[in-house]
């Protein structure tokens, strides 16, 4: 008897959702996987308008929020990765956003 591997595909993003809790990513082979949005800082201190405009990139490898300069890769949410942005990035990030508003 033979049998073959079955095909492997990568899971893919394919609808993403971000409320003031979580994000929450639809993948192409049906499963979802919600994360705390504290794992992602930009996504955190962007507003709701800025985190529902995101852009599938790479078919649906990854996630970009262009407004929040945020990447997300699905692969990173499946290993249960953190954003690894340096505290002090994130600072000046922070501080660069407010910055117009002081003006």
């Amino acid at each position: 008897m033979t049998s073959s591997a079955p095909e492997w595909r990568p899971a893919l993003a394919q609808q993403v959702t971000v409320s003031d809790e979580a994000l929450t990513v639809e993948l192409t082979d049906g499963r979802s996987i919600a994360v705390p949005l504290v794992w992602f800082p930009r996504l955190l201190h962007g507003s709701a308008q800025e985190r529902s405009r995101w852009q599938l990139i790479g078919h649906g490898e990854g996630i970009h929020w262009p407004e929040l300069d945020e990447d997300v890769s699905v692969t990173s949410l499946l290993a249960g990765r953190r954003s690894d942005e340096a505290p002090a990035s994130l600072r000046r990030w922070l501080d660069a956003r407010q910055a117009p508003a002081a003006g």
